[in-house]
């Protein structure tokens, strides 16, 4: 099988099932972070950056997150950066892993950032329940196949691995267990909320930016009749009509089953090879992306090691 390339992106020369063939012949309870990465990057790249933004918004949804990110102003006062600063960060452990002094700098940021605020415990651990659970539904609707068990339990041990580096108490420790503690949260926790509405209004308005503004009108739609009637009704959404919301997801399901046919990707597509990711077009410096707390407050709440070694991981 002969490779190609198109808008600056390998294919081919493997079969189509290459990369669900590399993960399988990994051990998720090792290999997790490369099996993760695979996923991510070569196999559903597209899927996954839907499926995480989805998984953005429904964080929103919930009134003391959504009103926290309005009152810091970080997604309604500079979307664009804070947007691309958030990708780029979580981005960094399956890139290099949990170990690489990228990765350990990302998560100190993310830690440093969210120690400037009281949140509590349970809002991190909602919060981790959706980068497992969402993407895991999307592909099983709209991606040309669904995980396999153990990209599954990989995808679970990532995301438990990156709660131990944040100082997440109780995380699950199976994908039922984050897909019951996120959708109970969900059934309790969601409601309207000024602030949240705000931010989400700001979110979507940037992702509109994403696509020619002829199409904007139909991607705001598009997006709307993609969210569940909980998720619409705490963010303000009217929900579409039902003609355009079943043509929207046939859309999706139609696209995931085209797929099957293309060869498999090669060449990794990272965050920052996104063209909607802008704010750093000559590169970035990890220390420097985010918000900074002010003077005084603490940073990482993983303890660092003393002297002059390097921090504790995440810390």
């Amino acid at each position: 099988m002969r490779s190609f390339t198109w808008r600056g992106k390998r294919f081919g020369g493997v079969p189509r099932d290459h990369w669900q063939r590399v993960n399988e012949a990994l051990d998720p309870e090792s290999d997790f972070v490369e099996i993760y990465r695979n996923a991510v990057v070569h196999e559903f790249p597209w899927d996954m950056n839907q499926a995480l933004s989805f998984a953005l918004f429904r964080t929103y949804a919930v009134p003391g997150i959504g009103a926290l990110l309005a009152r810091t102003g970080a997604f309604t006062e500079q979307v664009q950066r804070r947007y691309d600063d958030t990708a780029l960060l979580l981005e960094q452990p399956s890139l290099k892993g949990f170990d690489h002094p990228d990765a350990r700098a990302a998560i100190r940021r993310v830690n440093q950032m969210h120690r400037a605020y009281d949140i509590p415990d349970h809002e991190f651990r909602y919060v981790l329940s959706t980068f497992v659970v969402v993407p895991k539904r999307w592909l099983d609707d709209y991606g040309k196949r669904p995980l396999t068990a153990t990209e599954l339990r990989a995808s679970v041990n990532y995301y438990r691995t990156l709660g131990r580096h944040m100082a997440i108490p109780d995380v699950p420790e199976t994908y039922e267990g984050f897909a019951r503690l996120m959708d109970d949260y969900e059934a309790e926790h969601f409601g309207p909320d000024e602030g949240g509405r705000a931010v989400a209004a700001s979110t979507l308005a940037l992702m509109l930016t994403f696509q020619p503004s002829f199409a904007a009108r139909g991607v705001e739609v598009f997006s709307r009749a993609l969210m569940d009637p909980p998720l619409r009704e705490a963010l303000g959404y009217d929900a579409p009509p039902g003609a355009v919301e079943r043509a929207s997801r046939a859309a999706l399901r139609a696209r995931g089953r085209l797929l099957r046919l293309f060869p498999a990707r090669l060449s990794a597509q990272t965050v920052a090879d996104l063209p909607w990711v802008r704010s750093y077009p000559d590169g970035f410096d990890i220390e420097r992306l985010g918000t900074f707390p002010a003077p005084g407050v603490a940073g990482c709440p993983v303890r660092h090691a003393p002297g002059p070694a390097a921090p504790a991981p995440g810390g």
